[in-house]
């Protein structure tokens, strides 16, 4: 079989994380047609005990440790490089030498970077033979921007700074490689809109849901009282638009709800909650559960999940997952970007406080039920991940034929 060199910011396992999941399922993909060359950081020590399901996954595999207290410190050398400090954060002198030798010895048909906080590890390194494709997944520049106009000094000239290098590292990006891919047609189309010489080379490929996986049918015991009306928000506590999100919900949105229903519950369900997340317990309602092994049961036994996301990139996972599990999910306007769900039938929309606590109410009332079924079908319609990642086997030429152990074990 034809090899394939895959790089992604973080081992793609466990995934809990957006940044785990779709590399994961895009590595499962790849690797029925390609013997596939993965190299990566492992940023978290207890994902070390994860690395030999990863490495089973691929022909070989680079796992770089990334000490994140040490890579704050040392990606401030981007300071005098003029690179953005998320890749010289991500940045390992080893893992450029693994890449380097993969390139030269083994010589891959084609290279599928995952972010651009990877994607200096093969730009500088010719062999236009091969077909470069990033996964830009989001517009991060865009993230970036909007943190420079909402932050504080100093961190708004931080990432001011950051937003410029990023944009000119997505402009390189956009004109050397081959494809760049986002999670969306919106995302696409904003790309496309900022290099329109390179539109002909973007293309939205949006991202699924394992719908096998979050399957409401699969049993699980209750992790709170059921007796009260519960609310769940997953996903990592120190990504500031999640942090953003949850405190909102929790001082704002949460306060309103228990005016109509006294004993409602907020469970915040994902690792590394920063303290200001933290700090969120000491309201009533508010659990703060941390990173715990399967969110299923906080997803499958809550009246609804939210999404209040007032800074939003691409598709969130959250919202599939919730959705795949059969429940309602009541989402702002820019947590529903790249979903095609419809509000008030398939999932509910708000986007001010006032209506985003109504929303709630309406979704563990008599009506949840039905809207959760019909999230459901919608993921069953068009949110499999099978589906959706054949759009990367053309814009790589991946070869027809998959062999059947490894489609087996995919």
């Amino acid at each position: 079989m034809p090899s394939l060199l895959f790089l992604t910011q973080r081992i793609p396992y466990p995934p809990i994380k957006g940044e785990k999941i779709r590399p994961l399922q895009i590595l499962k993909h790849l690797r029925q047609s390609y013997d596939v060359h993965l190299g990566c950081l492992v940023d978290d020590p207890r994902d070390q005990e994860h690395v030999p399901t990863v490495r089973a996954l691929c022909t070989d595999a680079y796992f770089a440790t990334l000490d994140r207290k040490r890579a704050k410190i040392t990606c401030l050398r981007g300071l005098l490089t003029g690179e953005p400090l998320s890749v010289t954060f991500y940045h390992d002198s080893g893992l450029a030498a693994w890449v380097a030798r993969v390139l030269r010895e083994v010589k891959p048909e084609a290279i599928f970077v995952c972010s651009s906080n990877m994607a200096p590890y093969v730009l500088d390194l010719r062999g236009q033979e091969r077909v470069r494709l990033v996964d830009l997944a989001d517009v991060d520049s865009e993230k970036w921007r909007v943190y420079a106009q909402t932050g504080g000094f100093p961190m708004r000239w931080v990432h001011a700074r950051e937003w410029k290098r990023t944009a000119a590292l997505e402009a390189r990006i956009a004109r050397d490689c081959d494809w760049s891919t986002f999670v969306s047609t919106e995302e696409a189309a904003l790309f496309a809109q900022q290099h329109p010489a390179q539109a002909s080379k973007i293309r939205g490929i949006a991202s699924g849901v394992d719908h096998v996986y979050f399957d409401p049918a699969l049993p699980s015991a209750a992790p709170f009282d059921t007796a009260k009306l519960n609310f769940v928000f997953t996903g990592t506590m120190d990504y500031p638009p999640n942090m953003d999100a949850v405190v909102w919900f929790a001082e704002t949105i949460l306060p309103l709800i228990r005016r109509t229903a006294p004993n409602a519950q907020c469970h915040i369900v994902g690792s590394s909650p920063a303290p200001r997340v933290q700090a969120l317990a000491a309201i009533p309602g508010v659990f703060v559960i941390g990173r715990v092994p399967d969110v299923r049961p906080y997803v499958a036994h809550a009246n609804a999940g939210v999404a209040p996301m007032r800074i939003a990139r691409g598709i969130q996972n959250k919202v599939l997952e919730a959705m795949a599990m059969a429940r309602p999910v009541v989402v702002t306007r820019d947590a529903l970007e790249g979903i095609a769900a419809v509000p008030g039938r398939e999932v509910l929309l708000a986007d001010s406080a006032e209506d985003f606590a109504a929303a709630c109410l309406r979704a563990a009332g008599p009506d949840g039920e039905a809207i959760g079924q019909a999230a459901r079908q919608r993921v069953l319609s068009d949110y499999v991940w099978a589906e959706r990642l054949r759009g990367f086997d053309a814009l790589l030429g991946t070869p027809a034929r998959v062999t059947s152990e490894k489609a087996a074990t995919a």
